[in-house]
Parts: C-alpha cells; structure tokens; sequence
C-alpha cells in the first residue's frame, strides 16, 4: 500500500522543500515540464537590451523567463522604474535591480495594468515578453494612450509527453503548458486541476470539464499550499 493519500502532478519544477512539505502531508509531487523556454540571443535583442540600459524608462516584467533573458544582456544595473508580476518574477528583479527600482507588483497582469495607468504620468514603457505573451497588458495600456514598446527576449517550446497513471490533481501555470499537455494526454473525470490565472483556466476548459480551481496568486509555493489545503480539507 502506498504511503501516500494523494498523488499531484505539477507542471513547472518545484523547489525540493515544497516537495517534502507535501510529503509530510501524505501528498506526493510528481514534476515534469511540457514546455521549455530559451533566451533569444540575436544580435538585434543583444543591442537593444543594451541600448535601453542607458535610458530612463519605464520597464514591465510579466514573466520570471523576461528578467532572466535581460539580466544576462545587461552590462550595467539600469535606471528603470519597473512594474513586475509578483512571485518569483518579482524576488528576480528585486535580486538584480532592487526593490527601490520597483513602482509596483501586482498578482496579475490585470492588476499589473491598472497599477500602471493610475500613475497617469507614464506615457511610454517597454515591454519585455516572451512569443507567447497575453494580449490584455499592451492592448489595454494601448487604448489608454500608453505607447507600448514590446521586445520579445525569450520564446516558449512546447514539450509533451504522455503520463503514466491517473493523478488525484494536476497543476497548471501557463496556456502553453497546458496546450502541450493536452495534446497527447486526457484526464479522468475526477482529476482535480488547478491553475494560475483566469487564461489559463480559460485554456483548461477548451479541453476537458474537470473542476479547475483557480488562484490568481503567480507564486509555486502559494499554489501548491493551495493544493494542500484542498486535499487536507477534502480527505478520503
């Protein structure tokens, strides 16, 4: 008999001290990515970075891939004001450009767009994204006369592959990884999903009518308490 009451299958990689917290609730993580990402380093993204590293301006982070594309670019710490997804997004760019660079975090890019407009004195930012990123953020600054400079750093590979067993719950973060998963795979009726974002759900259920709970928190670590919560809550 398994020792183990639930068995969660997550699709972003998780810190091993989130696993053994699920452990010691009876819960076990299995990881495995269906996507992957990769810097894009042309020499036009290279120059560009770096054209910006000297200017004043006005930079948002949605995505930790985004800072970690630019930070290796960069020859210098800029003069940016920065807006940034909370999470590990925003512990990234705290590391490297410190939190006195940072306007304002936000839980969503929703939130990260209202943040943004109520400044009222912004008239022009630079987006950096990757070649998947959402519409809703320079659509919605666009409209409120924000002029929107989008500079693609990274782009997202999808990477599937076919699971083994049934899980009790899968995690989701990204449309892409859901996109990737659900390509090759279906799931029970009873499997639990949860999801990052009001996207992803969206994704979700152009795929299957399993209950998806969703948190609009960006962080690994406040969903899979959530996960936690759920099955301490709802034990066999």
């Amino acid at each position: 008999m398994s020792a183990y009451k639930f068995h969660i299958l997550c699709t972003r990689p998780l810190d091993e001290s989130i696993i053994h917290k699920a452990v010691l609730k009876s819960v076990k993580i299995d990881v495995d990515s269906f996507i992957k990402t990769e810097s894009i380093h042309s020499t036009d993204i290279i120059h560009q970075i770096r054209s910006f590293q000297t200017k004043t301006l006005t930079a948002v982070f949605t995505s930790m891939n985004a800072v970690e594309s630019v930070i290796k670019h960069l020859t210098q710490k800029p003069d940016w004001q920065i807006f940034s997804m909370g999470g590990i997004t925003k512990e990234k760019v705290y590391a490297f450009f410190g939190e006195g660079s940072v306007a304002a975090t936000a839980k969503n890019a929703t939130a990260l767009t209202e943040k943004i407009i109520a400044k009222r004195s912004i008239k022009e930012l630079v987006f950096f994204c990757g070649d998947q990123r959402m519409n809703e953020l320079p659509e919605t600054l666009s409209q409120h006369g924000i002029k929107v400079i989008e500079l693609v750093v990274y782009k997202t590979i999808q990477t599937p592959k076919t699971i083994k067993r049934n899980y009790d719950a899968v995690v989701f973060f990204s449309p892409s990884a859901v996109h990737s998963f659900f390509s090759v795979n279906t799931l029970p009726t009873n499997t639990v999903i949860f999801s990052i974002g009001k996207t992803t759900t969206a994704t979700i259920q152009s795929y299957c009518s399993n209950m998806i709970i969703t948190s609009e928190w960006p962080g690994k670590e406040q969903m899979i308490d959530r996960v936690l919560d759920y099955f301490d809550s709802n034990k066999k």
